[in-house]
């Protein structure tokens, strides 16, 4: 599938969250799944676009988005690790139907080009242990696990943290 990564559009923010809503419930990843509190998050993806900046993959055809991710840089109300000089990216999602077609990957490098281009020397994540999929995208792209940065965002839900770092000026 030939993609286009590029800024989500605001007529586009409602299916954005319903797709990321979706993929986190079609993947068992919600503690109490369809009535968990988190959902109204994941769909929200008018609010992670004003706080972050919501990058889209896109059918380069059709230019139907088919997955998004929220990059989040430093001091933005979404970020959830990142420190001094790191970006994060949260709400990794992709559509069922366009899983395994690189769009995944093409949304984590631009997230990974942004921060480089920012000057930022590291891009960290939080990911549901039940995230194995993604952990292989995660290494596979340099990401290594942060296990002392991991984190409960409610009792006896610990995410695992990874991190990657971005060569300096001229490397």
């Amino acid at each position: 599938m030939d993609l286009v990564i590029r800024t989500a559009r605001p007529e586009e923010y409602r299916t954005l969250g319903e797709l990321t809503a979706q993929a986190y419930l079609g993947d068992g990843l919600l503690e109490y799944g369809a009535s968990d509190p988190y959902l109204a998050e994941l769909r929200d993806a008018a609010r992670r676009a004003a706080h972050t900046e919501l990058l889209v993959a896109a059918d380069a055809v059709s230019d139907e988005p088919v997955g998004c991710v929220a990059h989040v840089t430093p001091g933005s109300p979404y970020a959830e690790l990142a420190g001094a000089g790191e970006s994060e990216f949260r709400m990794l999602a992709v559509a069922g139907p366009a899983r395994g077609r690189g769009a995944g990957e093409a949304l984590v490098r631009a997230c990974l080009d942004r921060a480089r281009q920012a000057g930022l020397v590291r891009v960290v994540l939080s990911s549901h242990p039940r995230m194995t999929t993604a952990h292989r995208l995660y290494r596979r792209l340099g990401f290594v696990r942060l296990p002392e940065r991991d984190w409960e965002p409610l009792p006896g839900l610990r995410l695992h943290a990874f991190g990657r770092e971005l060569p300096g000026p001229g490397l």
